[in-house]
């Protein structure tokens, strides 16, 4: 199984972008794993937040193929200890899913469309965190995860 993290606008804290590129060097000795940023939107001044869902939605569903299965990192979405974060990791890939995709979205959230060709919800906290912060947590917690599933140090509980 191959996990692509799609994220739309770039990450402007150059602290932020180090430590996601410390724990996606630590990933890739576990599973193949891509990160990707969907660019940011031009004039987004000019349009509703309806519209800018939209636009980064066909984006977003651009980016996948027929066999992925697409995950979305949504407020209302399933949540997780990281220990069962880890069961999950496991069924999705004894499930044989080619390519697990997780989004994190634009300041709105997503469009329709993208809720409807998704495959499930997750969400890391009932908090609100930016969208530049849940980058960093998403490939920690993908990290820790299988470190759990190797049985390895990284995680106490």
């Amino acid at each position: 199984m191959k996990i692509l993290l799609l994220a739309v606008g770039k990450t402007d804290d150059s602290n932020l972008n180090q430590l996601i590129q410390t724990y996606q060097n630590r990933l890739q000795h576990y599973i193949k794993f891509d990160f990707e940023i969907i660019p940011d939107l031009k004039n987004v001044k000019n349009l509703s937040e309806n519209q800018q869902k939209e636009k980064e939605g066909l984006m977003i569903l651009k980016k996948l193929t027929a066999t992925d299965q697409l995950i979305l990192l949504d407020e209302k979405g399933k949540d997780f200890t990281s220990m069962r974060f880890a069961d999950y990791l496991q069924k999705k890939m004894n499930a044989g899913i080619k390519q697990l995709v997780f989004v994190i979205g634009g300041p709105y959230g997503f469009s329709e469309a993208v809720y409807q060709k998704a495959q499930g919800k997750i969400s890391l906290s009932k908090m609100t965190f930016s969208h530049q912060m849940i980058r960093l947590f998403m490939v920690e917690q993908l990290y820790r995860g299988f470190t759990i599933l190797k049985n390895e140090p990284y995680h106490h509980e």
